[in-house]
């Protein structure tokens, strides 16, 4: 405070940071980028743990010896899946009441704004089957779920049946205290949805489903199976939650204790961990796998059924069965053993997990970095933009400027009114309430007058916009006086470079990895930029950190990193097919 309230010293400071406000904003992004890749080195993570007290111990006698009627179920299901074209939602009904559960159905319809593009349909119709297996020794007051997928086509066989198969043998104990409830949601995530809003009560994305008639208590814990092989050879957890939601850290501590304790493999991004943490291969290997997840939580997009749940503050994971070309194989007795021990070490839970970490980034599953240690990864490529608006507001605050002989005189200009700064910024909201609503109200329109079907014309009208939008607000200086002076452009500058500092710091705090992304793309271009000097360069620059063009290069990446590289052309294809995926999963979830 001193060195504010001090005339001298704080014009000294003003000098400082405006002889050395390149310089700083270098240091600055260097330091930013660098902790965030050192981040997987091993000084910056720490050891998993599991932080809630009713869940320390795995000490449990796992005793699940239903193996071969998992896989006799999972034949049965596929058979009637099969004739069934579909759910067999008779067979699952008369299966789950032969074991003793109260069975249920929940039908449900969702009408898409535009066809998916893979499947061209307009409307999803589907059943959820689901059974409550009460507890014998509590209330229900609370539960826990096992969900499986049942999408189109033969997969996740194996995953019913195991889920059948756990059913009877839970059905036999007597140590739950929590309801516990069998579910097989159809069309993945949406009837996924369906049955959270219907379970809940609420209507948050307009699915019409029938009204349920059963329901369980508080629901703990969520965990989503997919298998569609009769041995695995690991077990894949995925974490990625809406709009990069992540369970407690709590529910993966759990997997990967079970998981060793049964010797079973187990992954995370499909990478298995290594032990060498400290070599220059072990960190790139916790790199490799880091990067992965910043980019799928970035994405925003839930990568299991089990992220939905995300949202209702019930923490869930999705486990994965992968059978590859490993050596060891493992059966569904160790893969059910696995299971009933994770859920009995849930059934003692006094409490909604709470202990442990809610933001983190995972290297590896040992391993996790906190949001205390990645935070100033971000913070510190922010502190660019705060730099370079201290500077452009001490030029501002200088009422007058030396010539070259050194005499003082007056600033010839003025300065600029509130329309010329305020209609940029407008222009800019309003491209993107457009870009938001016109896609999807104009497609009908587009679809009369172009040879283009729904989806691509939603696409098209997208980039259109877009494309527009990034030049409108650039011209105004043509047809308003006072935003081209230099008074004009460093005020608009100004609070551009404020806006986007708070942009990225509220974006960092609900998605750590979308936030970097965007601020280590867009933060250097927008403090270079300026309406002096090379300026198709710095137009050139602009585009290339757009967030569409920032999109592309993600999805470049992200196959690169999963060693399924892609043409520029494919990769275009796929930046069109994510553009209207994004679209229709903001609408259904």
């Amino acid at each position: 405070m001193g060195i504010l309230s001090d005339p001298n010293r704080r014009q000294a400071l003003s000098r400082v940071i405006t002889r050395l406000n390149a310089p700083l904003c270098i240091i600055s992004y260097l330091i930013g980028l660098g902790w965030f890749l050192g981040l997987a080195f091993q000084p910056f993570t720490l050891r998993s743990y599991i932080s809630e007290n009713s869940m320390g111990s795995t000490m449990v006698d796992e005793k699940f010896i239903y193996g071969e009627r998992a896989l006799s179920y999972a034949r049965e299901f596929a058979a009637h899946r099969k004739s069934a074209g579909g759910s067999p939602v008779a067979w699952l009904e008369r299966t789950m009441r032969g074991i003793g559960l109260e069975v249920y159905t929940q039908s449900f319809v969702r009408n898409l704004p535009f066809p998916d593009e893979s499947t061209e349909r307009y409307m999803v119709k589907g059943t959820n089957v689901y059974g409550i297996l009460r507890a014998p020794r509590a209330a229900s007051t609370e539960s826990l779920v096992l969900s499986v997928p049942c999408s189109e086509g033969q997969n996740n066989n194996q995953a019913v049946g195991l889920l059948l198969s756990l059913a009877s043998y839970f059905r036999g104990q007597i140590y739950w205290a929590k309801d516990i409830i069998f579910l097989v949601n159809e069309h993945d995530l949406i009837g996924m949805e369906a049955w959270l809003e219907g379970y809940h009560d609420v209507n948050v994305t307009d699915i019409k489903s029938s009204v349920m008639m059963g329901r369980a208590g508080a629901i703990q814990a969520a965990m989503s199976l997919e298998i569609s092989s009769d041995v695995i050879t690991s077990f894949d957890v995925v974490v990625e939650g809406l709009n990069g939601q992540l369970p407690n850290l709590d529910m993966v501590n759990l997997f990967l204790a079970f998981c060793q304790k049964n010797q079973l493999l187990c992954t995370i991004q499909g990478k298995l961990q290594r032990n060498d943490f400290d070599t220059f291969p072990g960190y790139l290997h916790n790199l490799h796998t880091m990067l992965l997840m910043v980019l799928k939580q970035g994405s925003g997009r839930p990568q299991g059924d089990h992220g939905l749940f995300l949202r209702y503050h019930i923490e869930a994971i999705t486990l994965r069965g992968i059978n590859s070309f490993r050596q060891y194989k493992y059966d569904m007795v160790t893969i059910g053993e696995t299971i009933e021990g994770m859920f009995r070490k849930l059934n003692n839970l006094s409490e909604r997990l709470h202990q442990s970490y809610f933001f983190y980034l995972l290297p590896s599953l040992s391993r996790f970095v906190s949001i205390g240690i990645y935070m100033p990864a971000i913070g510190f490529i922010i502190l660019i933009l705060i730099l370079r608006a201290l500077d452009l507001w001490i030029k501002l605050s200088r009422p007058e400027t030396a010539n070259e002989d050194g005499v003082a005189e007056s600033e010839p200009e003025g300065r600029p009114g509130f329309l010329s700064l305020a209609t940029p910024i407008v222009i800019c909201h309003a491209t993107g309430l457009s870009l938001y609503y016109l896609p999807v109200l104009s497609q009908e329109m587009a679809t009369d007058h172009f040879p283009v079907s729904e989806s691509e014309a939603v696409v098209l009208i997208a980039i259109a916009i877009y494309v527009a939008g990034l030049a409108l607000p650039h011209n105004t200086h043509r047809v308003l006086t006072g935003v081209g002076s230099d008074q004009g452009w460093m005020t608009l500058k100004l609070i551009s470079l404020l806006y986007l500092a708070v942009q990225l710091g509220c974006i960092a705090v609900i998605n750590f990895s979308l936030g970097f992304i965007l601020a280590i793309t867009i933060v250097p271009v927008a403090a270079v930029v300026q309406p002096v000097g090379p300026k198709l360069f710095f137009a050139v620059l602009l585009v290339l950190v757009t967030p569409a063009t920032t999109l592309l290069g993600s999805i470049f990446l992200y196959r690169e990193l999963i060693e399924y590289p892609v043409t520029i052309l494919e990769c275009w294809q796929l930046f069109l097919q994510a553009v209207a995926g994004g679209m229709l999963d903001h609408y259904l979830y």
